[in-house]
């Protein structure tokens, strides 16, 4: 549903969150490093996500991501939006370009419901939400 660079931004946000403040500031090499993604490519999502306020930078010896309290009140489909565009659970899961209500392909009525469940859940749920759900499992991010 997501594309890679998506699910990558998602999990960098959420690595940020977990593990770094606005004392603790973490360079694209370690959060790359930390979720086994190519650095080059994390690091353009991570400015795209800076760009769009969800996450904050700062340059320099002691620079590097992090996330203010603000960015923490994000909503998940903020960060699918910038990454993968607005149209990200909208469009035709088959990628098909006349795929609509009135012209179903044979996925559509079962990724509608899909769609609109995984939408109400990144709508209604933020960064810090999934933040705090990641530290009470003690999940890996």
């Amino acid at each position: 549903m997501f594309s890679k660079a998506c699910t990558y931004a998602i999990r960098a946000v959420l690595y940020l969150a977990t593990h770094g403040s606005e004392t603790k500031k973490l360079g694209v090499k370690d959060v790359a490093e930390a979720l086994d993604v190519p650095k080059a490519f994390l690091a353009k999502l991570l400015q795209q996500l800076a760009r769009h306020n969800l996450i904050a930078s700062s340059r320099g010896a002691n620079g590097g991501f992090y996330l203010k309290t603000e960015h923490c009140q994000a909503r998940l489909r903020d960060i699918v939006e910038c990454i993968d565009g607005s149209d990200a659970l909208t469009a035709c899961i088959l990628g098909l370009p006349v795929c609509s209500s009135e012209n179903p392909c044979p996925l559509h009525v079962e990724a509608l419901k899909f769609r609109e469940g995984l939408d109400k859940v990144i709508s209604n749920s933020n960064v810090e939400s999934f933040t705090d759900a990641i530290k009470r499992q003690d999940l890996t991010i």
